[in-house]
């Protein structure tokens, strides 16, 4: 090869190892690594539900009493399981790692978190699979950063785009998604990691693409409450009425999990007899509400659509929130988001049944949004979520009632890593 064309050719491989300085356009190489991760998030997120899906399915054919022996044969494996290859950890070693280990979420608790998490989530515990999946998808992204030598905030923007393409393929929004893999993590200032937003709304809606069509989603609404009807401006102050209630509820929820804890952390008893125990109590309210099991995903749509008297629907109230709580608490894996929303669609059918005048729907998404926005300290993308999930087209009066959840909650937060540390 003569000299000429070497250097040519040296000239050209510098030119593709380094930045496109010519290059007229924001697009640049960060994009495409941001899209390959969200590539990467979608295909784990798809296998993850389909084996979710089959699991359920297969073990749904337990019914009656049987759900009692099945859900603590479960809790044990899936104890025996967080025993024997390791404890991957909740939501608070999730944000700790974020904020505190330089954005790194270790990829080697993947396997235990996948199968207790399937396991805990199948049976019918009262968690869902959106904390399993932004671990997974989350330490993929540190993952990735690391194979390409990304450090510092380069890398935490990559294991926060990973959470943000696990949420997102979960929930089926984009922009909602983002936000709560943002917000989550720090509950005074929301824009702390704001150079991750880009990478994260990039890294979800190639997430969303990937797992849309492996599980043929669509684009309408999972929970239907589109029927809303704008009737003047006291509908704001509904709003916040009723929101008000769904963050007193929130209060419960959040001493009700505490006070389970301290039951079950009053002796030093291993893991899986624990979730052993967990499971026995979660089958038994199985087996008198059987809507109360699993997370609430299709139980939503069968409370807004079923004909529930009051004193059943209070009775699913208390039951749904002693279940969550000892979910929570017992060693089972997963996460409370949708089940809040379950509890606060429930608050909403009983608001308009003891007050009938009441517009059903605004008082449904308004105690969804304040019982999750008290718990999560997520206002922003709680809105976002569920203006997607239930085609409720006017966005306003969400905002104002998880605005007003969020600033009722509890000054020492649920998720004790969102606490500010000085």
């Amino acid at each position: 090869m003569k000299l000429k064309q070497r250097r040519k050719l040296v000239t050209y491989l510098a030119i593709l190892d380094q930045p496109v300085r010519f290059n007229p356009f924001v697009f640049s190489r960060p994009f495409l690594l941001w899209g390959l991760l969200g590539l990467i998030g979608g295909v784990i997120a798809g296998m993850y539900w389909i084996g979710l899906e089959f699991l359920t399915h297969q073990l749904s054919f337990f019914s009656g009493w049987q759900v009692i022996p099945l859900m603590a044969i479960c809790g044990l494996f899936a104890g025996l399981i967080i025993h024997w290859i390791g404890d991957p950890g909740e939501i608070h070693l999730i944000v700790n790692n974020i904020r505190f280990n330089k954005g790194k979420l270790d990829p080697k608790s993947n396997p235990s978190m996948i199968l207790s998490s399937l396991l805990c989530v199948a049976s019918g515990g009262s968690l869902g699979p959106e904390a399993p999946l932004v671990q997974v998808t989350g330490s993929t992204g540190t993952w990735l950063g690391k194979l390409f030598r990304l450090k510092g905030e380069e890398l935490r923007s990559l294991s926060i785009a990973g959470m943000a393409s696990g949420f997102t393929a979960l929930f089926g929004a984009p922009l909602g998604g983002s936000l709560f893999s943002l917000e989550i993590l720090h509950h005074k200032h929301a824009v702390e990691y704001y150079k991750a937003i880009i990478p994260a709304f990039v890294a979800s809606c190639f997430s969303y693409l990937v797992f849309a069509l492996i599980i043929h989603l669509g684009l309408g609404p999972v929970w239907d409450l589109s029927a809303y009807e704008y009737s003047g401006i006291f509908d704001f102050g509904y709003a916040v009425l009723f929101a008000i209630i769904g963050a007193s509820f929130g209060w419960v929820f959040i001493f009700c999990t505490k006070f389970f804890k301290s039951i079950f952390e009053k002796r030093q008893i291993p893991i899986y007899l624990k979730t052993l125990i967990g499971g026995v109590l979660l089958g038994i309210i199985a087996f008198y509400f059987p809507i109360t099991r699993y997370f609430g995903h299709h139980e939503i749509n069968e409370l807004l659509l079923g004909n529930f008297p009051l004193t059943l629907l209070f009775a699913i109230l208390f039951f749904k929130i002693i279940a969550i709580s000892i979910t929570v608490t017992s060693g089972w894996r997963g996460g409370f988001i949708i089940p809040l929303f379950f509890v606060g669609a429930t608050l909403g059918l009983i608001l308009h049944q003891l007050f009938p005048a009441l517009n059903l729907t605004l008082a449904v998404v308004s105690c969804m949004a304040a019982i999750n926005a008290c718990v999560t300290r997520t206002p922003m993308s709680t809105t976002i979520l569920l203006a997607t999930l239930t085609g409720f087209g006017h966005i306003i009066p969400i905002f104002f009632a998880s605005l007003t959840g969020y600033f009722l909650a509890p000054r020492i937060p649920f998720i004790s890593s969102q606490m500010e540390k000085v």
